[in-house]
């Protein structure tokens, strides 16, 4: 397994971002299962197939998805009741994807072509206003979408890494001008 990089275990997971394998998004399973920390079979989204494709990748036996980590479900997308959203922002900062526009006290609505599905949206809704649709006209979620949904998470992770080097510059600028101040007024 030693020789099988993260990167070629990633490419067969989903991409949700779901966390329902019990890590935060797909690449720190993928890393998981590299070093043989963890099992191929905690993804509910990749299911039986994306199992199968592990084990194949791996070399090693397929088994059935730990029903720990949840079930085996269609693809579904989450979709806003518009008329009751109060626009509390409180679903965007969980979506993995950047998939929910809105704004402060507007009306939010979810890009249904870039929601995975992933459900971490629904929870912080305060008024209950996302719900998650069966998406029936699509097929299998893989290939291109996945890869699309990394992209779309992988700006959003290096966006949120820069502004927390920004914030903390800005608390390191803060405290030397206090340490300055304190210094002056000795």
């Amino acid at each position: 397994m030693s020789q099988i990089s993260v990167e070629q275990i990633n490419v067969l997971l989903p991409q949700t971002q779901c966390t329902k394998c019990g890590f935060s998004g797909c690449k720190p399973y993928a890393s998981a299962i590299s070093k043989g920390l963890v099992d191929i079979n905690q993804c509910p989204p990749g299911g039986e197939r994306g199992i199968n494709r592990l084990a194949a990748l791996l070399n090693v036996e397929e088994k059935p998805l730990n029903t720990e980590f949840g079930n085996e479900q269609p693809r579904k997308v989450a979709f806003i009741v518009e008329q009751d959203c109060i626009g509390c922002t409180k679903c965007l900062p969980p979506c993995p994807v950047d998939a929910i526009l809105g704004a402060n006290k507007q009306m939010h609505t979810i890009l249904t072509d870039e929601c995975t599905g992933c459900e971490l949206c629904v929870i912080p809704c305060p008024v209950d206003c996302i719900i998650m649709l069966d998406v029936s006209s699509v097929g299998e979620w893989g290939g291109a979408e996945a890869g699309r949904a990394r992209r779309r998470y992988e700006k959003k992770q290096r966006y949120q890494d820069k502004q927390e080097l920004e914030k903390l510059e800005r608390i390191k600028k803060q405290k030397m001008m206090l340490a300055k101040l304190k210094k002056a007024k000795v």
